[in-house]
């Protein structure tokens, strides 16, 4: 095996361009964005330049800083994460062009600020992706919630210091209360927290109910999976711009907690030892709990956000549960799930901002008639609502189909049920939107409405590329999605046996 580029250098591009948006800044915005930009393209490059190492038989490792016994951090390429690094940073070039559109579009202050926080949250998530332990893991996890504060309280009112409040609570209280004495207790158990294929509990005996309790404290103790009760954060934070939204649901905070949660099953509790202990069991009945409520919670909902954000809720706890039920299967179906999501709820949320930005409307009850004024971004969301709610040919249907066979190889053939209730409820509360937009005549306004009204245009033009991009992506994945399942094919376990399998 040989020795290839150091996944270190995936947190380079990000940082490096912090400078040049600082030096730029309000002046020289075209310089500024355009900077970034490179910058993006340059780390999308990096991460493909991995991946196809890795398929070379190529070692993906930094060296180990050791600071205590059996403490170390460093960085190593394995499937699940190379997948969430290209998909971090593809996405971040697209949101970076939504971004200016958007931020432009709609006047919002302090740009800069903006955009340097949100670098430093792609490095972080860089970070994340290719955590070599679960130590590392957390350091980025933390990190991710720090960096994109700022991003959730960017308006600076007092509603948004107020989510920004619940944001830092939630997320910081369940990572020290919960996930960090978990992390504790498996390096004072097994002397390591590095992702090691089977598991670093095989070579110990453990309680089932410690194994239990353990892989509770951090399930629960990832707040950014959004798992009922600990998902308040993620409502609350829809205060923030709508790139900000855009990137929690699809790129860092959201992606970075079910990501967590996918590799702790793979690489510290392993299939076997979950199937021996049925360790998994409670946690499915709060995911598919999950699944229903926030469902029939964002039926409910008028707020065009506030829906989409439930909406993330019960679509992240497809991939807890997937994960949960730690069979090969389910596993490949929770990764690609992951990507089928960010672009679907990419493309939802990039037309949510451009409708706002066009036409200054937030309530689904508004949208009457304004699909024939904006065309485009309503036949977007259209084709990401198909994707979510899992119908062909969008790569939502995809990773649905992969995670009921994931079900059908475990003893829990009651969640396809669950399943297909929630795809049913995705249908009621997401395709009324552009129906109404397209077939509904609006209300009737008043003079000086139906004057802004006729004037209601298309969003700015690179909001309409970012959104041709996500929504093209939807398509296209559908008939090109082998290569992920190839590198997925490629993830080390010890086991194919799933919980109850």
């Amino acid at each position: 095996m040989t020795i290839a580029i150091d996944p270190i250098i995936t947190i380079l591009p990000p940082l490096a361009v912090i400078p040049f948006i600082v030096f730029f800044g309000e002046r020289r915005k075209n310089l500024r964005e355009a900077s970034i930009i490179i910058a993006a393209c340059i780390l999308f490059a990096v991460n493909f330049s991995l991946y196809q190492q890795f398929l070379d038989g190529a070692l993906l490792q930094s060296q180990k800083f050791t600071f205590f016994n059996g403490l170390t951090l460093f960085l190593k390429g394995e499937p699940i994460g190379i997948i969430f690094g290209l998909l971090a940073s593809f996405l971040w070039i697209v949101t970076t062009v939504y971004s200016i559109g958007y931020m432009r579009g709609h006047n919002e202050a302090h740009q800069t600020r903006f955009y340097i926080c949100f670098a430093i949250a792609i490095a972080c998530v860089m970070a994340a992706a290719y955590s070599g332990n679960l130590l590392t893991l957390f350091v980025a996890y933390e990190a991710i919630t720090l960096s994109t504060y700022p991003l959730v309280t960017h308006s600076g009112n007092a509603k948004a210091k107020r989510a920004g409040r619940i944001y830092i609570g939630v997320l910081m209280g369940g990572s020290i209360f919960l996930l960090m004495p978990a992390i504790i207790v498996t390096w004072w158990l097994t002397g390591t927290t590095d992702f090691i294929a089977g598991g670093v509990f095989n070579s110990i005996s453990i309680s089932p109910l410690l194994v239990t309790l353990l892989l509770c404290l951090m399930v629960f103790g990832t707040g950014k999976a959004a798992l009922m009760p600990f998902h308040s954060w993620l409502p609350n934070a829809m205060v923030a711009p709508t790139p900000v939204s855009a990137l929690l649901h699809a790129v860092a905070v959201v992606k970075t907690g079910v990501f967590l949660i996918i590799k702790i099953v793979v690489y510290i509790f392993g299939f076997d030892l979950i199937a021996q202990t049925n360790a998994a069991e409670i946690l499915l009945y709060f995911a598919a709990g999950t699944i229903l409520l926030s469902s029939f919670i964002a039926l409910k909902k008028d707020n065009l956000k506030a829906r989409l954000a439930y909406s993330t809720i019960g679509q992240l706890a497809y991939i807890v549960l997937a994960a949960l039920i730690a069979n090969v299967r389910a596993i490949e179906g929770a990764a690609l799930h992951i990507v089928s999501h960010a672009f679907g709820k990419i493309t939802l949320f990039f037309c949510a901002g451009a409708i706002m930005v066009a036409s200054h409307k937030t309530l689904v009850s508004e949208l009457a008639g304004l699909g024939r004024k904006m065309p485009y971004t309503f036949t977007a969301f259209l084709i990401a609502a198909i994707s979510i709610i899992g119908l062909p040919p969008l790569i939502g249907v995809l990773s649905k189909f992969v995670i009921i066979e994931g079900i059908i190889d475990s003893q829990y053939d009651w969640l396809i049920i669950v399943l297909i209730l929630s795809s049913l409820l995705n249908i009621a509360y997401l395709l009324p939107i552009p129906f109404m937009a397209f077939f509904k005549e609006p209300q009737s306004i008043e003079a000086a409405d139906s004057t802004s009204q006729s004037v209601i245009e298309e969003a700015p033009t690179a909001c309409l590329i970012a959104i041709c991009i996500t929504t093209a992506g939807c398509l296209i994945l559908f008939f090109q999605i082998e290569p992920i399942v190839h590198l997925l094919s490629l993830i080390e376990t010890t086991s194919t046996t799933g919980v109850g399998g």
